[in-house]
């Protein structure tokens, strides 16, 4: 489906965050799309379960897409584990990966790691900035090193988000990638996904490459309003 000019006030932005599933995260950006004159549903997932999985996170996305018919799905990172199982959803118009973890058809987010290579990307990345390639992870150091100080303290001092356990290990239903339009964004400065490894992985898994922008992993917090112009450049493609 092609729309001529700007996206309609239909067009509706369902956000589904990374780890830890709270819609928290898209604040901003949610509060950006609004000024524009947009929709904009973020998604809590039920990941304190400890026996949800992906789907259980597919229904509860699905129950948020359902209602809505010109539909832009928005995924962060272990989101795109959860979004192409929604995709589907006739709704659904395209389909947007943020510094995503880009599954294989079957592949579990918890065999994910080894299988992308992403333990010596990440060190690598390290290394060459001068910051330790064996550092554990470090919230303030991988993640927020961007976010502003007023965004980032109170996200801090509230602590992790629990994720469930089953969301690594229960197999997944994905068997293939829908055929919906689908765009990748990269957070050119990710220390966690570095931008590299982003590039060969979109290529080796989806065949496409990604838009990059400036900002790290958390880019909806360090780079609303820039992701929101990504994201309504995408829709007047479609």
């Amino acid at each position: 489906m092609r729309a001529d000019g700007p996206p309609t006030a239909a067009t509706t932005y369902v956000l589904i965050p990374g780890a830890g599933g709270s819609a928290e995260y898209w604040r901003l950006l949610v509060d950006e799309l609004r000024r524009r004159g947009r929709a904009a549903v973020a998604v809590d997932l039920p990941a304190a379960d400890e026996h949800a999985a992906l789907p259980e996170y597919a229904d509860t996305v699905r129950a948020a897409v359902d209602g809505h018919r010109d539909v832009t799905l928005v995924a962060q990172s272990l989101g795109a584990f959860t979004a192409p199982l929604v995709a589907d959803h006739p709704a659904v118009r395209l389909l947007v990966l943020v510094n995503p973890m880009i599954p294989a058809p079957g592949e579990t987010a918890g065999d994910w790691w080894a299988a992308t290579g992403h333990a010596p990307a990440r060190a690598a990345y390290a290394a060459a900035q001068g910051r330790d390639p064996d550092a554990d992870v470090d919230l303030a150091v991988d993640f927020f090193h961007d976010v502003p100080e007023e965004v980032t303290a109170p996200m801090l001092a509230a602590g992790g988000s629990p994720e469930s356990p089953a969301v690594f290990t229960r197999p997944n239903p994905l068997r293939r990638w829908p055929d919906v339009p689908t765009r990748v964004v990269s957070g050119r400065d990710d220390r966690f996904f570095p931008l590299e490894f982003q590039r060969r992985l979109a290529r080796e898994r989806l065949g496409v490459a990604p838009d990059d922008l400036p900002g790290g992993h958390l880019l909806a917090l360090s780079q609303p309003a820039l992701l929101a112009d990504r994201l309504e450049a995408y829709r007047r493609e479609v």
